[in-house]
């Protein structure tokens, strides 16, 4: 049975993707690895490879998706397929410690649950936003993460890797996805990123920000299908 690594993002668990769990369960062995123990991309990076399989598919989601461009320039032999999911390849931007910064020291101060009801809302669509059952989700995977895992998974992101640099040297089915309404990972963003990457698929799901394996989950896990059929 083929592996694929599902990689989940800042503060995020297996729940980011739970309906591809349950969809793709028989077909692939899809494992959803646990990054709250790193401060470091290379790190995470390191810690898939040493478990996985001599070959496997990868798609990162936000945080993971620079995880998965580490696994692929760690182990680029290892890779059969990759995914870019609400993701970006640049290195720290000028000014962005700052609002990085306002978060840690707010979940240092009051806790996950305040965290989260600061942060989600603007990462997900409006839509998503007012849906209980999505953001009690999302709630809950926030607040199982604490404040010392969320300060060493942002030093990791503030001194992640430059990983433009790589991107059009990747040879292998790259599938990139972005949420129409993301406004922290937009779609413009992707379409740069998918036009560096040789024969890369862009898919915008309609309707979905941030979060799109939970927000609009039936047509990401279509993409995922098609994605791993190449």
């Amino acid at each position: 049975m083929r592996t694929l690594y599902l990689l989940p993002g800042l503060l995020c668990d297996a729940a980011t993707f739970a309906p591809q769990l349950e969809a793709l369960r028989g077909a692939y062995d899809v494992r959803v690895p646990d990054f709250f123990g790193f401060d470091s991309i290379p790190a995470m990076a390191a810690s898939v490879l040493l478990g996985a399989p001599e070959r496997f598919a990868v798609l990162g989601f936000s945080m993971g998706g620079r995880v998965a461009l580490e696994v692929l320039r760690q182990a680029p032999e290892r890779v059969t397929h990759l995914g870019l999911l609400a993701t970006g390849a640049h290195p720290r931007a000028e000014g962005e410690e700052g609002p990085r910064k306002v978060l840690t020291d707010l979940s240092a101060a009051q806790g996950m649950a305040a965290l989260a009801a600061r942060w989600l809302p603007p990462m997900l669509s409006e839509a998503s936003a007012a849906d209980p059952l999505i953001m009690g989700i999302a709630t809950a995977m926030v607040c199982r993460a604490t404040p010392e895992i969320h300060a060493r998974q942002i030093r990791a992101l503030l001194n992640r890797p430059d990983a433009s640099v790589q991107l059009s040297s990747i040879s292998v089915p790259t599938l990139v996805v972005a949420g129409e309404k993301d406004r922290w990972a937009t779609p413009a963003q992707h379409e740069k990123l998918a036009a560096a990457i040789p024969g890369a698929v862009l898919k915008v799901i309609e309707g979905s920000g941030h979060f799109v394996p939970l927000e609009a989950p039936a047509p990401f896990t279509a993409a995922l299908r098609d994605w791993l059929a190449e």
